[in-house]
């Protein structure tokens, strides 16, 4: 029922026959849930509803613990004047900010020993009290689906991108999504394209021995001239350099 889980880069796309709860601990988890965007972070969780397809990935890595809810009626057996409420909070997807006293609870749990099943029972119905009780909880409802535009990215590193197609993706004019991703990441939608290029070409000179200029072409660039110009820029050294440079570290 409660399990603590480590995401990384690889995109998780699915959906389950039972709610969710997925309390950041540390690090940045980026979902989309039912078309919508949130990030997950300390002191927030994401909500996701029964047979809600979502998809979630970390770029940096990110630990979260997890509330995997059994059904309804579990919920109505044991949370007496808190059902409605605890009902109503799984019932649609959201991205809900915590109190203090809420998040000291969560860590608390992190590091009991949730692998007992009254410890992970119990702990799940406090989890569900507290929030319930609804106290000091805000709400982010507008968030950028960063989880979803970066698989249309990585299903299309191989084309050529305009901020246009990840506007349709977000459900903003072109404009809209060019504010929004300053605002929120710090960079413009096509600087987060070049990065997720190069991160992706990084891993294939990692690890496949394909030639330069097919990474080049497979991560979206014209030419490896063009590929190794934006590596330069970006990491400092080329193809080559880096390519030695990653395989010296990990001893390949």
């Amino acid at each position: 029922m409660l399990s603590l889980r480590n995401y990384h880069h690889h995109l998780i796309a699915h959906s389950h026959e039972h709610p969710q709860l997925v309390f950041g601990l540390k690090g940045l988890l980026e979902f989309e849930i039912g078309g919508r965007g949130s990030r997950v972070g300390e002191q927030s969780l994401a909500v996701i509803p029964s047979a809600t397809h979502h998809a979630c990935a970390s770029v940096t890595g990110s630990h979260c613990l997890v509330l995997d809810l059994p059904s309804e009626s579990w919920v109505r057996q044991r949370l007496g004047h808190h059902t409605e409420p605890s009902l109503r909070l799984i019932d649609r997807p959201d991205t809900v900010r915590l109190n203090a006293s809420q998040q000291r609870l969560v860590a608390w749990l992190a590091h009991s020993p949730i692998n007992d099943p009254l410890i992970a029972e119990q702990g799940a119905v406090l989890l569900l009290a507290s929030l319930a009780s609804g106290q000091h909880i805000h709400h982010d409802q507008h968030a950028l689906p960063v989880a979803a535009i970066d698989a249309f990215i990585d299903q299309h590193l191989s084309h050529p991108l305009q901020v246009a197609d990840l506007a349709r993706i977000a459900g903003l004019s072109v404009a809209g999504l060019h504010a929004r991703f300053l605002r929120e990441t710090g960079r413009t939608p096509m600087e987060h394209v070049r990065q997720r290029r190069l991160q992706h070409a990084e891993a294939l000179l990692h690890d496949t021995r394909l030639p330069i200029g097919e990474i080049a072409a497979l991560v979206g660039y014209a030419s490896q001239s063009a590929f190794t110009a934006a590596l330069v820029r970006a990491r400092g050294c080329t193809p080559r350099a880096l390519r030695r440079e990653l395989r010296d570290k990990t001893g390949d």
